[in-house]
């Protein structure tokens, strides 16, 4: 495993490099052996001693599109396999036929790359699907059967779920839980025969019904579903549950660390009891996994319910799962976000075992320490009006010019012309200004960025009042750059684009998608928290020569950091979104 950004010198400890240093330091993994290919354990046997010294795995379900959340597990689990000299394996949990689709897993992929992580040079090695070891359940499925400690229960899913119990009131043994165990390994061939409908019966373990951890009160193994699965075609037509499946994936491929999230933690007595019982009948090799659970990442002002994000593209409150509001990896990509700016947020936010939210001003914040030493600058007018500089020759220009980027000497000075007309910000200018304003109005003095000194004069209006021109002189001996730059001085500079060379743009201000920190805490209606200014578009102008090809990111000075849109931008029809303003200044 790599990465193709540079870990930071000495990452922060937390309690999961305190628990694989531990592991390393006793060599609970140093003899663990594995075949290179899925199998039990008699297939395990005499193969060569793994050199990693841990390994991890990410494993979604390819229901969806990568979220903020995942981006925090991707970093934890490729970060620690990179930091400790492991390999972290990319797996593809594809166990629900009826969700799942193509296109999600190669979403996954391309958002995994995207954040800089890889699993050998992006080969065969190190990639998995949990439908690769669909044989391999099987067979362990009919071993707990023929153990005594699973059966095919003909309850109805309502039956089931009835006779669980509550947290307070144990559950109720089925009356199929003494069912010899020739008698359910017949029925659960007949289910993958497709001899059975859907729902009619289900795999279940044996455990304990009387259990405190619902998870242990036989949970379900496989249930039957007639569907098509997008690897597999019609080869099966019962499937595992995530929860049988996800331990055995991790035993059969060596993983030393199973890192995932706190929703797990009641989750791992059952994780462990299969895993020994199968260990136990000969299936998996010891040392098994362990299991270690973390805080998610918890933004406020988003959503990352699967089901809520789908219904927020389904309903169309935003325009696809790559919609720029959206906390969806390709949302955030589109958006303007880069990979850095997310590894240094997940960085920055550690591993916990205590859930907390987080401020999404820290994403943004992130954002602004990794461009703004590395990208360009330019000026946008975002909302034009008209400056004429009645003083200036008609149709005479001047070449005015500034830094690319003023943290990097080396990428040039750009420039730009200067004329008679102008285009300026619209609320650069005030006839009756307030206190404190120190921009254009009647008799006082500004400096053009890059430009001269210019004192206004008056303007013109339409015939609703509205300003649609302002008037000024300028100053001929103070330009900038000049030894008479500096011999008027003033209080206000605005930035300013010549009418003869700025380029029209379609500029998209994005904001957060919902006014509620917590849209989806306490049974809220998230719907009901959408922000509806969450997007407003608008047509203004950009500085002449700025690149506007799919991805180029700009600081455009006064407003924050943009980026050219990956689907809709050309070089001759801008479209820029906004990714971030230059401060946080949604509180105010």
């Amino acid at each position: 495993m790599t990465a193709s950004a540079k870990p930071t010198p000495a990452p922060a400890t937390n309690f999961l490099r305190n628990i694989i240093e531990a592991d390393l330091a006793a060599g609970r993994y140093a003899d663990k052996r594995w075949a290179g290919h899925p199998g039990p354990a008699a297939v395990q046997e005499g193969a060569p001693a793994d050199p990693a010294r841990i390994r991890t795995r990410f494993p979604p379900e390819p229901n969806g599109y990568l979220h903020i959340g995942h981006a925090k597990s991707i970093a934890l689990n490729f970060g620690l396999a990179r930091d400790y000299d492991g390999v972290c394996h990319m797996r593809l949990d594809d166990t629900n036929p009826e969700k799942e689709e193509q296109r999600y897993v190669d979403g996954i992929v391309d958002a995994v790359k995207w954040l800089g992580y890889d699993w050998n040079g992006f080969g065969t090695e190190h990639y998995y699907h949990a439908s690769d070891y669909f044989d391999v359940m099987y067979q362990a499925a009919e071993a707990l059967i023929d153990d005594g400690l699973a059966y095919v229960d003909q309850q109805s899913p309502d039956e089931m779920r009835a006779s669980r119990g509550t947290l307070t009131e144990p559950g109720v043994d089925s009356i199929w839980r003494a069912r010899p165990a020739e008698e359910s390994r017949t029925l659960l061939r007949e289910m993958r025969e497709g001899k059975h409908p859907d729902g009619s019966m289900a795999l279940r373990a044996k455990i304990d019904m009387a259990s405190p951890n619902m998870n242990m009160r036989d949970p379900v193994l496989y249930r039957i579903r007639h569907a098509t699965h997008h690897r597999t075609g019609d080869k099966w037509c019962i499937y595992p549950m995530y929860t049988f499946a996800h331990p055995i994936e991790d035993a059969l491929e060596g993983i030393t660390h199973s890192i995932c999230t706190l929703e797990f933690e009641d989750q791992r007595p059952f994780y462990d009891w299969l895993l020994d019982n199968l260990a136990r009948l000969g299936l998996l090799l010891r040392p098994l996994p362990r299991q270690h659970e973390f805080a998610r990442l918890k933004l406020t002002y988003i959503v990352t319910s699967k089901r809520k994000l789908r219904q927020l593209v389904a309903d169309g409150h935003v325009d696809g799962w790559d919609d720029p509001r959206l906390p969806t990896i390709v949302g955030l990509r589109r958006r303007g976000f880069t990979p850095e700016s997310i590894q240094l947020l997940c960085e920055r936010t550690g591993a916990s075992k205590s859930d907390s939210w987080i401020d999404y001003s820290l994403l943004d914040q992130a954002l602004r320490e990794d461009l703004d030493p590395k990208t360009d600058r330019a000026v946008a007018v975002l909302r034009p009006v008209k400056l004429v500089i009645t003083n200036y020759p008609e149709g005479q220009t001047e070449v005015c010019s500034a830094p690319r980027n003023p943290h990097d000497p080396d990428a040039g000075r750009r420039e730009f012309p200067f004329s008679r007309e102008l285009w300026i910000e619209a609320d650069d200018f005030v006839e009756t200004p307030p206190k404190g304003f120190f921009r254009l109005f009647p008799g006082n003095m500004v400096r053009l960025k890059y430009g001269y000194v210019v004192k206004c004069t008056g303007c013109t209006k339409d015939a609703d009042g509205n300003v649609i021109e302002v008037q000024a002189e300028y100053l001929p001996d103070t330009r900038s750059g000049t030894p008479g730059a500096d011999s008027v001085k003033v209080k206000g500079t605005i930035t300013w684009l010549s009418i003869t060379a700025a380029v029209s743009a379609d500029i998209r201000l994005y904001d957060r998608l919902f006014t509620d920190p917590h849209p989806d805490a306490g049974g809220k209606d998230f719907i009901a928290c959408l922000n509806p200014n969450s997007v407003e578009v608008i047509r203004g102008f950009v500085e002449p020569g700025t690149d506007a090809t799919p991805g180029k990111a700009y600081q455009f000075e006064r407003y924050g950091y943009f980026v050219a849109d990956r689907e809709t931008s050309t070089p001759d029809a801008p479209i820029f979104n906004r990714t971030a303003t230059l401060k946080d200044s949604w509180v105010k």
